[in-house]
């Protein structure tokens, strides 16, 4: 089975800083729907923060400034493995826009847990809500 690495930012609301950034994927993807944190796959011979400000870049349109690993997970889906790694993530510049999403929003842990998300977010969220995940 494919085992892919991907990478997600814990960006925090400027405005509340209990409220990180999530985006709903778009219906034509695979998970198509679903919720997840900004980021996506690591290409070949590109560092895991070099892949989450791309990433960030080409679907939110902003600059990201990445800063430390906070969490990290495997999960098996039945067409492949992902190796989830989440950073610490301030933006620099820009306002996110959903250009890799169909849409954005700012929610609470607790908000989060009433949308549909990806699977392999799950076990994050669940940690984001005990409060076993720095957010920092």
């Amino acid at each position: 089975m494919k085992t892919i690495r991907v990478v997600a930012a814990l960006i925090v609301d400027p405005r509340d800083p209990t409220r990180f950034l999530v985006q709903q994927r778009l219906p034509n993807k695979s998970r198509a729907n679903l919720w997840e944190f900004p980021g996506g796959k690591v290409e070949p011979g590109e560092t895991d923060e070099a892949a989450l400000a791309r990433e960030c870049h080409e679907e939110l349109a902003v600059e990201l400034a990445v800063g430390r690993r906070l969490w990290s997970n495997n999960h098996a889906y039945d067409d492949l493995i992902v190796q989830l790694e989440l950073f610490a993530a301030d933006i620099r510049k820009g306002e996110p826009q959903p250009l890799g999403a169909q849409a954005l929003r700012f929610c609470t842990p607790k908000e989060m847990q009433a949308l549909p998300f990806c699977e392999a977010d799950l076990p994050l969220l669940e940690s984001l809500v005990a409060g076993t995940v720095p957010t920092r």
